[in-house]
């Protein structure tokens, strides 16, 4: 495939360096001094894009209009889905888009859910999220303790909302998910999910040790989602 990397900071590289370990080539690169309008694509198969929230939607809907599917990992813009599913559809494009594409991490999602469905009896168990990042991380909570605590919900009727604080445990009520971010420097990703009761507690755990399972994730949904049209996630690849 030739490759067009929307964003092309650490996790830009590191997507270039397996993207070219696995026989495929980056023919393009956008960054704030070459903005996706200057790219040529009528030489690029697919785009990845890792940018800001607010790029996010303007770069899908241009690569769209060029007839290119593209496959996104920036997070926190999920309120403009709506509207991006059905501009995608319009125009018999092609967008995968994830909170995150580590396999690990989606299998991690397989048993969240299936842990929350296991909990919904037992309502003296007190749901809660911590997710810890790097002080670069742009959003809080990450896209990925959201698709977490969503799951919940879905899977466990009991759980009625989430709600957020950053660096300490927010006060919540029956039926709500305590969310906690923490920000320090040099922490790997690690996101845990917790139920406590008074008799004891249960915990899943998920840690990135670093970025690579992230860009060879975002590589092979680029493989999977050639040929396609539609809106994917990374769990329609996992499957």
């Amino acid at each position: 495939m030739n490759i067009a990397l929307i964003g092309y900071g650490k996790m830009g590289k590191v997507i270039e360096e397996i993207a070219i370990s696995r026989g495929h080539k980056i023919v393009a690169t956008s960054t704030s001094l070459t903005p996706v309008e200057d790219l040529d694509f009528e030489k690029i198969d697919i785009a990845i894009e890792f940018t800001a929230p607010n790029m996010a939607v303007k770069h899908i809907e241009h690569c769209v209009t060029n007839n290119t599917p593209v496959v996104v990992g920036t997070t926190a813009w999920n309120e403009q889905l709506p509207k991006v599913k059905e501009f995608v559809t319009k125009r018999n494009g092609a967008l995968l888009y994830a909170s995150n594409f580590s396999v690990g991490v989606n299998i991690f999602f397989d048993i969240n859910r299936r842990l929350a469905k296991l909990m919904a009896p037992h309502d003296e168990y007190i749901a809660s999220i911590d997710e810890f990042h790097h002080l670069q991380k742009f959003d809080a909570p990450s896209g990925t303790a959201i698709t977490l605590a969503n799951d919940m919900m879905l899977s466990n009727d009991n759980l009625k909302a989430w709600i957020h604080q950053e660096n300490e445990t927010p006060t919540t009520s029956v039926g709500q998910i305590a969310v906690t971010s923490h920000r320090k420097d040099g922490v790997p990703g690690t996101h845990i999910i917790g139920y406590n009761s008074d008799i004891d507690s249960i915990e899943i755990k998920h840690t990135a040790h670093n970025r690579s399972g992230f860009a060879l994730g975002s590589v092979i949904a680029a493989e999977w989602l050639m040929g396609k049209q539609g809106v994917f996630t990374m769990q329609d690849v996992i499957k």
